[in-house]
């Protein structure tokens, strides 16, 4: 998939007669599987939502109405761009995309400790994975360090016009990673 593809979920098996899949999905706004929505899957398909079930979680698309042509689609991937999930999905107070968060800069008051490589989800927290600067890999600190995605505990503030993160309590972990 090209890089302004979003993953957001993963069509399981075929749920009944009648063409529905069980949807598994790994994003934080299931309200973007509304009715007419539409996803590119990892193999270049273009589904369109006739039917979502939340309390179900399952799915039906145009033209897979039936159990043989939705087993077609069993174990596909479902993307969607970023422009779509901008305006499908809206976000709180100190909520962000994650691939907003990806590639911004991340300081300590003016000392620069790297930058966002990927977003870490566990059960508690989310965590940004973070490629230190080189100057900090030379001086002896790991290549890669965890910050907890926590505000005012480790994370300041976030200006994704400028791709800067400001974070406090954070050169204690690189320190101690």
């Amino acid at each position: 998939m090209n890089n302004s593809n979003v993953y957001v979920a993963k069509l399981g098996k075929a749920v009944g007669l009648q063409g529905h899949l069980r949807l598994f999905i790994d994003s934080d706004f299931p309200e973007q599987f509304k009715k007419g929505a539409v996803f590119t899957t990892n193999r270049n398909l273009q589904l369109k939502v006739l039917e979502y079930n939340s309390s179900r979680e399952l799915v039906k698309f145009e033209n897979y109405e039936d159990v043989d042509t939705a087993k077609k689609l069993t174990n596909q991937e479902l993307y969607s761009t970023i422009e779509q999930t901008k305006e499908n999905c809206k976000l709180g107070k100190n909520e962000f995309f994650w691939f907003d968060l990806i590639s911004c800069e991340v300081f300590e008051n003016d000392l620069k400790l790297g930058k966002v490589k990927e977003i870490q989800r566990y059960p508690l927290n989310d965590y940004l994975e973070i490629t230190t600067y080189i100057e900090l890999v030379n001086k002896g600190y790991p290549k890669v360090f965890l910050i907890p995605h926590i505000f005012d505990k480790f994370v300041l503030n976030i200006d994704i016009e400028n791709k800067r993160i400001n974070v406090i309590n954070s050169f204690d972990i690189l320190e101690n990673s």
